[in-house]
This record gives C-alpha cells, sequence and structure tokens, in this order.
C-alpha cells in the first residue's frame, strides 16, 4: 500500500455514552468502543447485487485510499454472532458502481468491483480489503450492507463517515480529487444518514498507509 499524508480522522461511540454503557461495551471485547445498538432498517439502494464473491479483497482494479472494514455483528446484549453473512457494496472513488447499466453514463454491468460476502467469525467480525468510497450527487460518503442469518436477511443499512475526513480525500488525493466537482451532499444534508443515526458513522483510524475503519452492528436474531 502506497503512503499517504496524515489526514483528519474522528473516531465515534464510546465518547458520547454514559459511563455504564461504556463499561459494558468495553467487557464485550467490541472492534468499536460503541454500546451494541440494534441497527435501524435504511434503503437498500437499487445497487444491491448477490454475485456470490466471498472474498477479503474487494478492490479489484478500483484506485483509493486504501482501507480496512471491520463490521462486528452482535446482539442487542452484545453477544457475538458467528456464521452471519454479510454483504458489502460501495461506490469507487469517482462514484460509479460495479454491475449498473448506465449510472452516470458509466456501463459497469460486467464488473464487480467492490462487492463482496464474508462470514462472521467467533467474535461476529468480518473484514474486508477496500478503498475509501467516494460521493455522487444526492448522497454523502457511506457503504451499504446486508446481514443474513440461515438466509433470512435480518438487517439492511448503511454505514458513513466523518465529514472531515471525506472532504480532505476529496479536496487533496487522487483520484478522489480529479473529479471537477465538488460533492452536494454531506452527512447532515443526507436524510438516509439521519434516519439511520450516530450509531451508523464508522469509528476511523488513520495507519498512515491506510484506513481502518470499524463499526459494530447491533442485529434482532
Amino acid at each position: 500500500m502506497a503512503a499517504f499524508a496524515a489526514s483528519p480522522v474522528v473516531a465515534t461511540g464510546i465518547g458520547t455514552f454514559p459511563g455504564s454503557l461504556r463499561a459494558q461495551a468495553t467487557s464485550a471485547g467490541l472492534v468499536t468502543p460503541n454500546v451494541c445498538m440494534v441497527m435501524p432498517e435504511v434503503t437498500e439502494g437499487p445497487f444491491y447485487l448477490d454475485p456470490k464473491l466471498v472474498r477479503n479483497d474487494i478492490t479489484e482494479d478500483r484506485q483509493g485510499r486504501p482501507m480496512r472494514l471491520q463490521l462486528q455483528v452482535v446482539t442487542a446484549d452484545c453477544a457475538p454472532v458467528k456464521d452471519a453473512r454479510v454483504d458489502v457494496w460501495h461506490c469507487d472513488a469517482e462514484g460509479a458502481y460495479s454491475g449498473v447499466s448506465n449510472f452516470g453514463g458509466v456501463d459497469t454491468r460486467d464488473k464487480t468491483f467492490l462487492r463482496g460476502t464474508q462470514i462472521s467469525d467467533a467474535r461476529g467480525i468480518v473484514t474486508f480489503q477496500t478503498i475509501y468510497p467516494g460521493w455522487y450527487r444526492g448522497r454523502t460518503t457511506h457503504i451499504h450492507y446486508k446481514i443474513f442469518l440461515n438466509d433470512r436477511t435480518v438487517v439492511t443499512s448503511q454505514l458513513f463517515f466523518p465529514d472531515a475526513t471525506s472532504e480532505y480525500l476529496f479536496r487533496n488525493v487522487p483520484p478522489y480529487n480529479s473529479r471537477g466537482a465538488t460533492r452536494d451532499t454531506m452527512n447532515g444534508d443526507d436524510s438516509i444518514a439521519e434516519r439511520a443515526g450516530a450509531g451508523a458513522y464508522a469509528a476511523i483510524v488513520d495507519q498512515r498507509e491506510f484506513y481502518d475503519a470499524s463499526l459494530v452492528v447491533g442485529i434482532v436474531s
């Protein structure tokens, strides 16, 4: 992975909750210090596919800031959920999705970049190697995910990122900064992000050569 200059990052979660909840989250061994809130459902969006790509690295040929994404699936009382299937998908640095016939004038029907599936381990964790997503008009920066138990969908939602981190990349780091346009929707302007709430924001740690992004997803099993 290529080295990048340090950028603004914001870790979300534990600091916003009372001490009793912080203790609960810490004792549960969560990948992020969020409490185990049940994640609200938000729209799947028009770009979900099931290409049955069980893989850790979903990057393929996409260029961008490398990112390791970890989701931890837990119950509302912080018990890890093993063997959950987790699908993720998101746009590339230029705002394009794979598997789409005509989005922004680009045909990617024969592509599978930035899509994949993992099965949660004994701690409820799945890990994907990807890139930091870009943006497209009308939406803030986000990643979609679906979680299944025994082939039954238990949650469909999206995770979000700090505006400061996104703006740094989009203004300073190629290929994000070569789009010739400025994004029109920040987190506070996105109705889906507002509906998802503060618990839907990933915790971000800058590891210099890549970002670590993590989110605890509470489900009703």
